[in-house]
């Protein structure tokens, strides 16, 4: 296991009616690094993300962050604790209606006292490391599907979060704009030195980007490990999943 995880999933179980969809999942997210957990499509993977951000309560087990047992905050107290995060949904998740500049200010004016010109030096420097600096002024309809994802990226580290969570960033991207999105995700990482996590079933990009890989099936962790390891790893599930995804 991991010394000093900054994520740790302690015996996770989580229900909804009667569809038990997380059943006993333990894992460790390490500080500063890059991990990637794979699973298929409606396999729990979504839900697990959305429980390490404090967004769903488990049933049963821990969600221990930095030390801290998130379920045992109050609302007001995790709200505050999420400023930690930094989250980049699947549809890269853009208010319509607010230009780029608007979209990745928002999460700054939602949290800190800054003037107007600190403010636009902000969201300028967070376009600069997306690589979207052009892009200040246009609506998101303006933008194509991998333009869209990159403004949200700026958006999720707008308040240079020490964890931020990726849910299928590429999903609906060609092939191109995946390695694009994926170089990205790696730049990022290690230019803000934070802990990221993201869930996947893109086999080749974990490989490209991965520093540990896990994956979950049947509502548990089945493997863990570096990329390598994973490679190794014997079970049937893994092998199948590596020998569809890597020819």
């Amino acid at each position: 296991m991991t010394s000093n995880p900054m994520i740790q999933c302690v015996g996770v179980y989580k229900s909804f009616q009667s569809h038990e969809v997380l059943r006993g999942v333990d894992l460790e997210i390490p500080r500063g690094k890059l991990t990637v957990i794979l699973g298929v499509s409606g396999g729990g993977k979504s839900v697990l993300l959305r429980h390490m951000i404090g967004l769903t309560r488990p049933d049963r087990g821990k969600i221990i962050v930095e030390g801290v047992d998130i379920g045992k905050l109050s609302d007001r107290d995790l709200n505050e604790f999420r400023k930690k995060f930094g989250m980049l949904f699947q549809s890269a998740a853009l208010f319509d209606s607010m230009t780029v500049e608007e979209n990745i200010a928002f999460p700054l004016k939602e949290h800190k006292q800054f003037s107007e010109s600190v403010l636009l030096k902000k969201v300028k420097e967070k376009l600069e490391l997306v690589g979207l600096e052009e892009a200040l002024h246009k609506m998101p309809s303006e933008l194509s599907g991998g333009m869209k994802k990159r403004v949200g990226l700026a958006r999720a580290i707008a308040l240079e979060p020490q964890i931020i969570l990726y849910d299928e960033p590429t999903t609906g991207l060609d092939p191109l704009m995946t390695e694009s999105i994926n170089s990205l995700i790696v730049k990022t990482q290690k230019t803000l030195s934070m802990t990221s996590v993201i869930i996947s079933h893109d086999i080749k990009s974990t490989f490209d980007i991965a520093d540990f890989v896990a994956m979950l099936h049947d509502g548990k962790i089945i493997a863990h490990g570096s990329p390598e390891e994973f490679r190794r790893n014997n079970h049937p599930m893994v092998r199948k999943f590596i020998g569809v995804g890597v020819s």
